[in-house]
């Protein structure tokens, strides 16, 4: 299940520091800026460089149909001011690969003032099938009510799915999402969200915040093939020898695959930042998953 992207696995990493993100990143980035070289890297070059990671997920009993089924993820943009480089460049690379859906896992916005960026954003990054959304903590933050990211995503053709699912058709096969409240200030609700859900549909489950993820086991779920969340940022500011510092509700995910869960759970390392304007060690990603049968 794993993936690579520039030649590098992308298992998960082990358990992060789960602080103040925010005071963590401004302490960090005054111990960055002390080094030039590495401030031009983390604050000029890596926020911008997106990089496109592309997983291969098989899927047992998926329908001959549901084979090569493309997903295209985004997460946490943060808009906050327009649009900034990382996203166009994740535009073009959705653009480019020209999913059969894309999901937007949260955290698209830090500003109440930025829902046309959000919207040019979904246009811009639209699959065949259509764009799933999920609400982080960041909307709630921004004071953002659902119903307003709900109108802008239907404005450009995309679905926001809070405790809700959908199910897709494609060549005669379905294909069911599952997206969950943001799990650090909403109300997920599993129970909720499968309401109405036929059995043995392919399901996947979208959520934010990926430390709920080791809540689900035992609880009489059916098991999804595939779990997708964001919001750790992968870090976004690495340091050499520590762990990585993740945000609250983080649990000990940071990026990439994890298999020892409810369901295989990929967490993405997102697009934009918070707290500081900077990367370092932990680039923004689009994540491409191809379904194929196991």
């Amino acid at each position: 299940m794993a993936g690579t992207q520039g030649g590098r696995e992308t298992q998960g990493d082990g358990g992060g520091w789960v602080v103040s993100r925010r005071g963590f990143l401004l302490a960090a980035g005054g111990s960055v800026a002390m080094a030039s070289g590495v401030a031009a890297d983390a604050f000029a070059w890596e926020p911008k460089h997106v990089e496109v990671s592309r997983h291969v997920v098989k899927v047992p009993g998926l329908p001959a149909a549901l084979a090569g089924f493309r997903i295209a993820q985004v997460s946490d943009i943060h808009f906050f001011a327009g649009m900034h480089p990382a996203a166009e460049r994740a535009m073009a690379a959705v653009s480019e690969l020209q999913p059969d859906l894309t999901v937007a896992t949260g955290d698209l916005v830090e500003r109440s003032d930025q829902q046309a960026t959000v919207e040019e954003f979904l246009k811009g990054c639209r699959g065949r099938l259509g764009t799933l959304v999920t609400l982080g903590n960041w909307e709630y933050q921004a004071g953002i009510r659902a119903s307003v990211m709900a109108a802008s995503a239907e404005k450009v053709g995309a679905q926001l799915l809070v405790n809700r699912h959908t199910v897709l058709e494609h060549r005669g096969a379905q294909l069911a999402v599952v997206g969950l409240d943001d799990p650090r200030v909403g109300a997920p609700d599993p129970v909720a969200a499968l309401d109405g859900l036929a059995s043995g549909i392919p399901t996947m489950w979208l959520f934010h915040a990926p430390g709920i993820s080791d809540d689900f086991r035992g609880r009489g779920y059916p098991e999804p093939f595939l779990s997708l969340a964001g919001h750790t940022h992968g870090g976004q500011i690495r340091l050499p020898l520590l762990p990585a510092v993740t945000p609250p509700a983080s649990g000990r995910f940071v990026a990439g695959w994890y298999r020892d869960t409810f369901a295989p759970l990929y967490v993405s390392r997102g697009i934009g930042t918070s707290g500081i304007r900077a990367r370092l060690g932990a680039p923004p990603e689009v994540v491409e998953l191809t379904l194929q049968p196991a």
